[in-house]
């Protein structure tokens, strides 16, 4: 079990935490990471576009002109994809794009992104993530102490209104509860944050 630096809200070391292998040392799995977010992707869309065809647009009933003798083309409808407010050719329709991933599965690309995260050096622990204020500059304060620039993903141990309100305009920072703590969430921001509780509550459902 590694032991790894701990924080406060100021950057300042307050001591270690002991991290469990079972959360934070698992072999990295490029395939099975890809398949959660892309399972997480497809079942956000919604998947309700749909467009005409020339059998579902309205009139069109009469040929607009005689097969022959006219000198144009010959036309069956009006509503044919190449009028003007005909049907659509290959009209997108309805559908849902959801996947299904075995939760087994699921918890295996979880605990390897936050094991690739902890080697890579970007997961900074902290002690205990609170606010004196519901107020953005309290939390902007606190990413200036970490220098994190890019994006973050803050995992609590509880949903504190005050940190969700402080973190709320700030577009970088994503803030969860921790038993919400999912793969994309962690592939895609660059930098992680998490509370020693919410460690605790990571392991509760995912360690041994």
């Amino acid at each position: 079990m590694p032991n790894v630096k701990l924080y406060n809200m100021k950057a300042e070391e307050v001591g270690t935490i002991e991290l469990p292998d079972a959360l934070f040392n698992v072999e990295y799995n490029q395939p099975v990471i890809h398949q959660a977010v892309v399972a997480r992707l497809a079942n956000e869309r919604q998947g309700t576009k749909s467009t005409l065809t020339r059998s579902e647009v309205r009139g069109g009933g009469a040929k607009p002109w005689r097969q022959k003798g006219t000198g144009r083309a010959r036309q069956g409808s009006i509503r044919s994809p190449q009028w003007v407010k005909g049907g659509v050719v290959f009209a997108p329709k309805s559908r849902d794009f959801s996947k299904k991933i075995n939760v087994k599965t699921k918890e295996v690309a979880l605990l390897s992104a936050l094991s690739e995260k902890l080697r890579n050096n970007d997961i900074i622990f902290i002690d205990e993530i609170k606010v004196d204020a519901p107020k953005t500059k309290e939390m902007v304060a606190f990413l200036k102490a970490f220098n994190l620039e890019k994006t973050v993903l803050m995992v609590m141990d509880n949903s504190d209104q005050n940190v969700l309100r402080a973190s709320s305009n700030i577009s970088a920072l994503t803030t969860i509860p921790a038993n919400q703590i999912n793969t994309y969430d962690v592939v895609k921001n660059t930098k992680i944050v998490i509370s020693k509780t919410a460690v605790e509550q990571i392991k509760e459902v995912y360690g041994e």
